[in-house]
């Protein structure tokens, strides 16, 4: 996997709660209510939490969800909730069902979806059989690239290096780390033609780094920040990679700072 820094280790990060060992199954597990929308295929779905925006998945995208998987009897067979982390995995790579329901979703979106037997494990052994049901939330489509990659909009901030930031979602505390901290992050990076060259939300694994190990503008983004606080990032190639080598040009990251050593 390419990475950011010259000097780095990969982590897991450890989860800041301890996650639940089981989640309640729906009133509605045994049947789609009269109010669920149905498909050709069978499937039927329900919005449990309208999107934050207007993006959906396509079968060849890379989603990132939460989500927990009852049979109708109300036993719980698999969560993400309950490992106490989102799953990332291509939308053409899951059972047609998940599939079919996934391309209908929003970011920021929670549909909870009957999947038929014959859109979900035929009866397979050793797989849950007769309907399924899911609740999932999308939280990303992480090889997309956000909508500002070419250059930072009027509304982001900017130093007197050149780096240009904009939150997206706030952090909690009041501790910012120094250059000689570790540092673990999640993020995501694009060239501001559009194309994804590393992430470590795609390869599900966060990233643990000296913060003064890093390429300058990282280490001066990442000295702005929180623990919880995601940040867009652009940086320009001079405090980049100075153009010696790839990728060149400024860079676009989206991080969150997970956590400081």
């Amino acid at each position: 996997m390419r990475i950011i820094t010259l000097l780095l280790t990969l982590a897991v990060g450890a989860a800041a709660q301890t996650p639940p060992t089981t989640v309640p199954a729906p009133p509605d597990v045994a049947a789609p209510p009269a109010d669920a929308a149905k498909s050709p295929s069978g499937l039927a779905t329900k919005v449990i939490k309208k999107g934050t925006s207007a993006d959906k998945p396509s079968k060849d995208d890379l989603v990132t969800i939460n989500y927990t998987g009852w049979t109708t009897d109300g036993k719980m067979f698999d969560s993400s909730v309950t490992k106490g982390k989102p799953a990332t995995f291509r939308v053409a790579g899951v059972i047609a069902g998940f599939s079919e329901g996934l391309q209908l979703m929003t970011v920021g979106e929670t549909l909870r979806l009957w999947i038929p037997q014959n859109l979900a494990y035929k009866g397979v052994e050793n797989r849950p059989k007769g309907m399924l049901v899911f609740d999932v939330e999308l939280l990303s489509i992480p090889n997309r690239a956000p909508a500002d990659v070419k250059a930072p909009p009027p509304d982001a901030q900017k130093t007197a290096s050149g780096l240009a930031y904009k939150v997206l979602q706030p952090g909690v505390g009041g501790r910012h780390p120094k250059p000689t901290n570790q540092v673990t992050v999640d993020y995501s990076g694009w060239t501001t033609d559009g194309k994804m060259f590393d992430s470590s939300i795609v390869a599900g694994k966060p990233a643990t780094f000296a913060v003064d190990g890093v390429i300058p503008g990282w280490t001066e983004a990442l000295q702005l920040m929180v623990e919880g606080e995601k940040m867009r990032i652009w940086i320009p190639e001079k405090i980049a990679y100075g153009g010696k080598q790839a990728p060149y040009g400024m860079l676009v990251f989206e991080v969150e700072l997970v956590r400081i050593q």
